[in-house]
């Protein structure tokens, strides 16, 4: 009983736990949800609620509830205006962290629409300790004159968190999906935060995910390899032939 219990932990089949909670760190029912929000009490993964405030959702459309497109006289950045706005937080939230806390493996943040994700930011460090340490200093502190809320968060792997659909540009539910899409950061600032780092940048913040960064994943150098040593192999084969051949009396 204990081996089932502990394999459908935080999958859908478990009636007890959140599995929203457990897999993304929130949950759109919040406290009023019937299942249980284990909190940790230690993780690598620092969580800063509704921190950025995108300059494009601030305007609404006509139904007051998805933001304003462009041209429709609401008085919002272009998209240009808006990666060099969220680049220019992200650096500056991140490189604030690292120097004061540790050092940061990966940060994302969430451009869905949902109060549970709005604006999130995930700060995943190194070391546990580091990720407590800025918990206990960064929720006494403010920025762009509102309040930080931080807590740890469950989140470790973000390949598990993220909208598969969204990455490949084909997700129907929009900025209201419940699994995260990850707002990429432009490529020369992915390069100067991860640049020095092996690894990359994980799956969010600036690393190749999201529909804008999708190309250049299925052409890996590991696929050639295998070609040629078939062929290799074949041109052994023939030249194997071709000695038995000439060795077989006439």
């Amino acid at each position: 009983m204990a081996e089932y219990l502990a394999s459908i932990f935080g999958t859908e089949k478990d009636k007890v736990n959140c599995s929203f909670y457990f897999k993304i760190g929130a949950c759109r029912h919040g406290d009023k949800c019937s299942r249980l929000h284990n909190k940790p009490t230690f993780s690598q993964t620092l969580l800063l609620q509704n921190m950025f405030q995108n300059p494009q959702n601030k305007a609404s459309g006509p139904d007051g509830i998805t933001p304003a497109a462009a041209g429709t006289g609401a008085n919002i950045m272009n998209d240009v205006e808006a990666q060099e706005h969220y680049d220019t937080f992200f650096e500056d939230v991140f490189l604030e962290l690292e120097e004061k806390y540790g050092e940061i493996e990966e940060m994302n943040v969430c451009d869905n629409l949902g109060d549970h994700l709005v604006g999130n930011v995930y700060v995943k460090f190194k070391y546990e300790e580091d990720a407590e340490k800025a918990m206990v200093a960064v929720n006494n502190r403010w920025y762009n004159q509102q309040p930080i809320y931080a807590e740890l968060s469950p989140v470790t792997d973000f390949r598990e968190s993220c909208c598969r659909q969204y990455e490949m540009g084909e997700c129907t539910r929009g900025g209201f999906c419940n699994f995260m899409h990850l707002k990429p950061i432009s490529r020369e600032l992915r390069r100067r935060l991860y640049g020095r780092k092996r690894g990359g940048a994980g799956v969010g913040g600036g690393a190749e995910s999201g529909p804008l960064v999708r190309q250049g994943k299925r052409s890996s150098p590991s696929q050639s390899p295998p070609r040629r040593r078939r062929s290799r192999s074949r041109s052994r084969d023939r030249g194997r032939r071709r000695r038995s051949r000439s060795r077989s009396p006439r």
